[in-house]
This record gives structure tokens, sequence and C-alpha cells, in this order.
């Protein structure tokens, strides 16, 4: 049978209870979505803990081609979906611990895991497990927050901390980190510089608009190169007319076609693993966020594709040059 199921095959209603009714497990499984529900570390609105399920729910009406990237993603993948990490709600050591021990385990068989969170927080387990399999990583970061902050009420592990925590442990090269997509009002005059300060290059909407899609790629991979990286993709980057179900809202972001169109120009990088955090089911009544949340990781799953269609094609290249 192959996956993943189309609605004319089942009924979009008639759910196994994975994303696009994904099996749990298949032979040369190259793409794994993995929920991380935990939400616990959050300083606002809180109910992204139910993200995971919201958006798997979400995928049902996609269809499986990209007629875009011109890709079966999650059948030329073979893609699984191997559900829910069983977080600690109340503990996010221990948490952290279950998250980056699933991450590692996927990224180990060779596997490329697309995490579906949770708040922010989760990224920082994400990362461990990334950079205990392939050393420090380069990151592509899409928000409207920095996420750098140093501590909250004393807390150093929230959901406004996973990139400063990640840089003092080691886990990032720090010249190959982009965080796109910043706006909104701040605290004080220099929250920006406690990116910049740690070598992070950050590229605020404002810059993004101005400079255009196409010449923001070109530097991000002229920088990143082939290094590893992982992509972490906070849905208040979109604007809140198009993304309403989310934590902290920021006006002024892109729209889903646009930040749909600087995704699907991201092909080339060597992404190991990726996440979409920040989803709440519960200030998202139309469900446009899940979907808009779903279509993302379909896209991220393009992606894989994508360079996995390179490396089957990269031993032809060599031994003509050979």
């Amino acid at each position: 049978m192959k996956y993943p199921l189309t609605p004319d095959v089942k009924p979009e209603f008639c759910t196994t209870g994975t994303f696009m009714r994904l099996p749990s497990s298949r032979e040369n499984a190259k793409l794994a979505v993995v929920g991380l529900p935990f939400d616990t570390a959050a300083s606002f609105r809180v109910g992204a803990r139910f993200a995971p399920q919201a958006v798997r729910q979400a995928s049902m009406t996609l269809f499986p081609y990209h007629p875009i990237q011109k890709v079966f993603p999650f059948d030329e993948c073979n893609a699984i979906d191997i559900g829910d990490v069983s977080v600690i709600p109340h503990n996010i050591h221990r948490s952290y611990e279950l998250i980056e021990s699933a991450m590692a385990d996927l990224m180990k068989a060779g596997i490329i895991p697309i995490g579906i969170g949770g708040d922010h927080s989760v990224t920082l387990a994400n990362l461990r497990a990334a950079a205990k399999i392939h050393g420090p990583v380069a990151l592509l970061h899409f928000d409207s927050h920095t996420d750098t902050w140093d501590t909250y009420y004393e807390e150093k592990y929230w959901h406004g901390s996973p990139f400063i925590r990640a840089y003092e442990e080691g886990l990032l090269q720090s010249d190959k980190v982009f965080q796109i997509g910043i706006r909104g009002t701040l605290n004080h005059p220099g929250d920006i510089d406690s990116s910049t300060d740690l070598g992070y290059t950050v590229i605020t909407t404002p810059q993004l608009k101005e400079r255009g899609i196409a010449d923001v790629v070109k530097e991000v991979k002229k920088t990143i190169g082939d290094t590893p990286c992982f992509l972490s993709f906070d849905i208040d980057f979109v604007d809140p007319s198009c993304a309403p179900g989310t934590g902290t809202l920021e006006v002024g972001g892109l729209n889903s076609f646009e930040t749909l169109e600087l995704i699907r120009s991201l092909h080339g990088f060597n992404f190991i693993g990726f996440d979409l955090v920040e989803v709440l089911p519960p200030y998202d009544p139309t469900q446009i966020t899940s979907l808009l949340a779903a279509t993302i990781i379909h896209d991220f799953a393009s992606l894989v594709a994508l360079k996995l269609r390179a490396e089957q094609e990269m031993p032809v290249e060599n031994s003509q040059k050979n």
C-alpha cells in the first residue's frame, strides 16, 4: 500500500490519528513526524500541548503530491509518524531528556525528524539531539522573537531562552545561525543585541521585505553551505491574520503565501531535522493555523525528498567525473 492514504482511498474524516494517515513504521524510513506536546515553559498563553493532534487532524485535507517541488514527499521518503513523546508536563528537564532521546534515536538511524511542538522550549532538546549525532549544527530559525532572553522570573529554561542555552551548551555553529522574521516591540533597545552578541545573524521582517526572499536566501545558502542544518519554525513568524492560533502574537508578519514561497526556496541545504512550534489549537477555532502548520510540514517533507533525490544522483555524477 502507498502512503499517505489519499482522500480518494479513504475519506478525510476517517483518520488513523497520524499525520496524513502515515504508518508508524516501515522499511527504509528516511523521515519521521514526531509529536512534542510540551507547553508549560510558555510565558503567556498555553495550549500548544494539543498542537500535534490538531496539526495531524488538519493534515487530512492535504494531498500527497507537491506541485511546486514536483515530488511525492512522504512516499519518496518512506515517511512514518511515530506518535508523541511522552513528556512530563510539569518537568521541563525530564521532558528534555525524553525528547532528546527520541530525536537522537531517529537521527542515529538516518531518519530526519519533523517535530510538532509544543512551545519553543522543545527546540533545545532537539538541538541537543542534533549535536549529539552531527556535532554543532547550523540553524535556520523563523520567528518573530529571537528567544535569546537569558531568564524569566529568574528561570533559565523557558520558551524565550532555547537559543541562548544552545549557545552556552555549544550546540550551534554561531556564525551559521540565522534568525529570520524578527519584529515587534521590545523590552529594551538592545534586545536584538542578545542574539548578535552571540554571533547570530538577525534579519528582521522589514529587512526581509526590503531585501526580498531571493536575496536573503542567497546569503543564507552562501554562509551555511553543506553544514548539517536544523530548521526551527515558530508559527508566530506568520502574520496573525493568517495564523491567529499562537501564544505571543506579533502583527506585521509575512502572509501565508509569502511564507510558503520562502520555505519552498530552501532547497539545497543539508537539513538534518525540523520542528514547528507554538500552534495553540484553543485559539484557532477555524483551524487555519493548524492547516498552515500542516502545509508547512508538507513543505519540509518536500525539501527532504529533494535532498534525497540529490544524494541519489550524486554517485552518478562523481563516477562520471572519475
